[in-house]
């Protein structure tokens, strides 16, 4: 499959804004594929990192605030 192209405009939304975010959601979500989850995604490509970042764009996964008590 051909490689995408994920402008960081939309990925960053799934992450509040935060590149930082982004970069961790996107690692923790490829190692578990790796470890075996199955993709959300229609079409999911060889390369886990690939599918997470599809994943952020998509919409399908973000990032989840933790609210301060």
């Amino acid at each position: 499959m051909e490689e995408d192209y994920f402008p960081l405009e939309k990925l960053i939304e799934g992450a509040n804004g935060s590149i930082y975010k982004l970069t961790i959601l996107a690692a923790k979500r490829a190692l578990q594929l790796v470890d075996g989850d199955k993709p959300l995604i229609d079409k999911p490509d060889s390369k886990p990192l690939e599918n997470a970042l599809r994943e952020v764009a998509e919409k399908k996964i973000r990032v989840r605030e933790k609210k301060n008590l």
